[in-house]
């Protein structure tokens, strides 16, 4: 469960700062790990933790991570998977382009934002 709520906060985390700013903190990070992750081939610390905990409790590990197991090949098919990363970077652009739009708009008197 914390991995899929840490891959929809890396994908949406810079839409929901629209509402609460404050969460960029955490989200420019998030986002910086996941593009680690996909770029880079970053192994995430939560695999190997999620199957330690499943072997303890008597399960059975898996081969390859998360996303692998249980998004691609699940979710949508293993050949859209560079197209989903595309459109996951897109929404975070957004996210972030909507952000930045936003915050650097002058303020006005009564301390509100000037709209363009």
């Amino acid at each position: 469960m914390v991995h899929a709520g840490f891959i929809l906060f890396v994908a949406i985390g810079g839409v929901v700062a629209w509402r609460w700013p404050r969460l960029l903190w955490l989200h420019v990070p998030a986002v910086a790990w996941g593009i680690g992750l996909v770029a880079i081939g970053f192994n995430c610390p939560l695999t190997p933790l999620e199957q330690r905990l499943r072997r303890l409790a008597g399960g059975q590990g898996y081969e390859g991570g998360f996303v692998d197991r249980y998004i691609e090949g699940v979710i949508y098919p293993g050949e859209y998977t560079r197209l989903v990363q595309a459109l996951i970077a897109m929404v975070v652009a957004v996210g972030w382009t909507v952000l930045i739009v936003r915050f650097t708009r002058p303020i006005g008197a009564g301390g509100v934002r000037q709209s363009s």
